[in-house]
């Protein structure tokens, strides 16, 4: 607390009054609380510097939140409304099956089992886990011992439902010990790998490989190279920028540049007969801000998606709960909804088009119950 003045009426100005003391001169003022002079002490200059930098945080916060809310918001809106009649399977759907289909763990029973829970559905398409690749590109076939049993078996129980090779890898260079596109005898080997499993009785290859960036030309040249080798190539595709280049503002931020470019999705979208957009693990909170996104994926998709090609739109048939993905938001009703609605707006009577559902082995009764009901449209 400061000390009191010589004019505060304490006993010391008695004295100087009685004394006769030259009262021209102000009287001291108290000293500064830091111990220097009150013109601008150490203290002050700190204070407002605190100061400051609090409200540069807050505006920076600001800057940052309120083009997120605007976003979120957008999404909110965009989950509005109802679909328009018709918007339902055209009966391209597909479906993600692990790998114990082909490494011995399934058995005549499970093919059956998986016929009765396919039957009258929209699904044409199996995509059967028999890889990981090799990350020189090689695949062993001691990867699928039992890939011609099960193709076999499902010709013979589903008949018109294509059993395709599901490969992939992780890549670098975002993975450091990963496959390198960008070496053509990698590339080679991917499609001698595809030529091998075509070879083996699939009846296409779908390709997952991850995280792909945005504009990567080494794929393009191994989509271009793949096409002579397979009847049917397929590939799991990346979002598209919800916003515009927002894949390079991620990747600066994060390192992980998550989304495509509108642009390299319709460049992949024409080198291939089908492409099934991983419209899951989006980071939404909120079934209706999932939703919105969807319904968004769907819109961007289809813009630049040709009429020959099979576009379909990743369903979650399953339910962790982690940064990314939340089981309460991202489930298949809201995701339905947002298909539908995003093709209601684009092209409500585009013919090659579906949802895929991932995964077998982590679906719910509910899950299959919600596709049906809401997409496939049987009770």
């Amino acid at each position: 607390m400061p000390a009191p003045s010589a004019s505060s009426g304490g006993p010391d100005s008695v004295d100087a009054s009685a004394a006769g003391t030259d009262d021209s001169e102000p009287p001291p003022g108290p000293p500064a609380p830091d111990g220097e002079s009150r013109a601008g002490g150490a203290g002050g200059k700190a204070r407002n510097w605190i100061r400051r930098a609090r409200r540069l945080a807050l505006a920076a916060i600001l800057l940052l939140l309120l083009p997120l809310l605007i976003a979120e918001t957008a999404l909110r809106i965009n989950y509005t409304g109802d679909p328009r009649p018709g918007t339902h399977t055209r009966s391209k759907d597909a479906i993600w099956l692990g790998h114990a289909w082909v490494d011995g763990r399934k058995t005549d029973a499970d093919v059956t089992a998986l016929a009765a829970r396919l039957a009258d559905t929209g699904i044409r398409d199996l995509y059967v886990h028999a890889g990981p690749l090799e990350h020189n590109g090689t695949l062993p076939k001691s990867a699928y011992p039992k890939a011609r049993w099960l193709i076999t078996a499902v010709h013979r129980k589903l008949p018109g439902v294509r059993v395709q090779a599901w490969l992939g890898d992780e890549l670098a260079p975002e993975k450091p010990d990963a496959m390198h596109l960008e070496r053509s005898a990698t590339r080679a080997a991917v499609v001698e790998s595809a030529r091998q499993v075509v070879a083996a009785g699939f009846d296409g290859v779908h390709f997952d490989l991850e995280p792909l960036h945005s504009g990567d030309r080494n794929y393009l040249a191994l989509l271009d190279a793949l096409r002579p080798v397979t009847p049917l190539l397929s590939v799991a595709a990346h979002q598209i920028d919800p916003l515009p280049a927002f894949h390079s503002f991620w990747g600066t931020v994060t390192g992980h540049p998550k989304w495509w470019s509108q642009e390299y999705f319709g460049q992949v979208a024409r080198r291939v007969d089908q492409i099934a957009v991983m419209s899951y693990d989006t980071m939404q909170p909120l079934q209706s801000l999932y939703g919105g996104y969807v319904a968004q994926q769907t819109s961007l998709a289809l813009q630049v998606t040709p009429p020959g090609t099979d576009l379909l739109m990743g369903l979650p048939f399953y339910h962790e709960n982690r940064f990314g993905h939340w089981a309460h938001a991202e489930t298949v009703p809201a995701a339905v909804r947002g298909v539908r609605l995003g093709l209601s707006r684009t092209d409500a009577d585009r013919a090659n088009f579906g949802v895929a559902l991932y995964v077998d082995f982590a679906a719910t009764e509910d899950d299959w119950t919600s596709y049906r009901k809401d997409w496939v449209r049987t009770s």
